[in-house]
């Protein structure tokens, strides 16, 4: 038996629109699908053929409490890591939590929507 493979992960943010550019911009992913989700909200899909962010936001009269799930971070694997740190910064976000560690190195930010990335390189 194969292991499984991650398909999406999805999160809630104030602003998918924000975090879906800000993703797009900076991993050079392309939004898959958008629109109306659940309970009035809307949904935006951005990454690669093989998998995706659901990025979810709330109707406005939710958001001041987005709801139960919202995961702590997701995780994105990239070659280049300095590179990535500098597409962040210029992009307006604020890295922290550098880390190295066997096997890799590693950053976290936070998007303007509450969502938390966790950028690793094993390279």
């Amino acid at each position: 038996m194969s292991a499984a493979a991650l398909e999406h992960v999805n999160v809630t943010t104030s602003s998918a629109k924000e975090t879906a550019e800000l993703l797009c911009s900076v991993f050079g992913w392309r939004v898959r699908w958008q629109g109306p989700a659940k309970s009035g909200g809307r949904s935006i899909h951005v990454g690669t053929e093989g998998a995706y962010v659901a990025l979810y936001t709330p109707p406005a009269d939710a958001l001041a409490d987005p709801g139960e799930g919202q995961p702590n971070h997701v995780g994105l694997l990239v070659d280049d890591l300095d590179s990535i740190e500098l597409k962040v910064i210029a992009a307006g976000y604020t890295p922290f939590n550098h880390g190295n560690y066997e096997p890799g190195r590693r950053f976290y930010f936070h998007d303007r929507g509450g969502v938390e990335f966790e950028v690793v390189s094993y390279a």
